[in-house]
């Protein structure tokens, strides 16, 4: 059975969370010549990065994105497929995507540029751009790790409600939880249901009609 976090136990999953963000890019002006304050950089500097440097823009203020763990990719790559499964055997017009992949979760906020690492868009208008979703994605899976959960718990967290994600997991593969957030307009927060790893979880975008075995996931490790 699913259950409601309450706010003591989402308390406890905050304080686990890191405190310091070493990823943060304290000195990219330094390395590119750059003379912005630290929060005032944009999608423009964005796309003025190497090639070669992977990171989020977050608030204005750029983050490094280390390569990701084995685990991390088997689930990652495990989620979507389900995702891409379910889509194309319903004949869905959804589109899942899997990180890299660069978004603008609101059109009008040039100081955001993000790579959830697995999604679902629905609106295809929001894919005009072949190099970037722009708008928020109707769903968002962060899979969790010691450098980026913080965010993903907060800023990014927001960030997704207050752009209209419609459902947001965050996928924590040291304590083998699954913290299943369903967003609704009028609602300025909201609590998770947690699922333990060899549970299945329903997908709410798609009516929980298609559900992920993370037993079968993890099994893969």
């Amino acid at each position: 059975m699913d259950k409601i976090i309450t706010d003591d136990m989402l308390k406890t999953l905050m304080e686990a969370a890191a405190d310091s963000d070493t990823s943060l890019l304290r000195e990219p002006e330094a390395v590119y010549g750059w003379e912005k304050a630290e929060g005032n950089y944009t999608i423009d500097d964005y796309y003025a990065l190497p090639d070669n440097v992977r990171a989020e823009l977050i608030d204005g203020i750029f983050y490094y994105l280390s390569a990701p763990t084995i685990t991390h990719q088997i689930i990652s790559g495990r989620l979507y497929n389900t995702l891409d499964r379910y889509i194309e055997d319903k004949n869905g017009d959804c589109v899942p995507l899997i990180a890299p992949c660069d978004v603008q979760p609101d059109r009008e906020d040039d100081r955001w540029m993000i790579q959830p690492d697995v999604m679902v868009v629905c609106d295809r208008n929001k894919l005009e751009d072949d190099r970037c979703v722009r708008g928020a994605p109707d769903f968002v899976a962060e899979v969790l790790s010691p450098s980026t959960k913080k965010r993903d718990r907060t800023v990014k967290r927001r960030k997704y409600r207050e752009t209209g994600v419609r459902e947001y997991w965050m996928i924590d593969p040291e304590t083998e939880m699954i913290e299943v957030y369903i967003f609704k307009s009028t609602e300025t927060d909201v609590l998770p249901r947690v699922y333990p790893f060899h549970e299945t979880v329903p997908v709410s975008i798609f009516c929980g009609d298609c559900k992920v075995d993370f037993a079968k996931i993890t099994r893969r490790r």
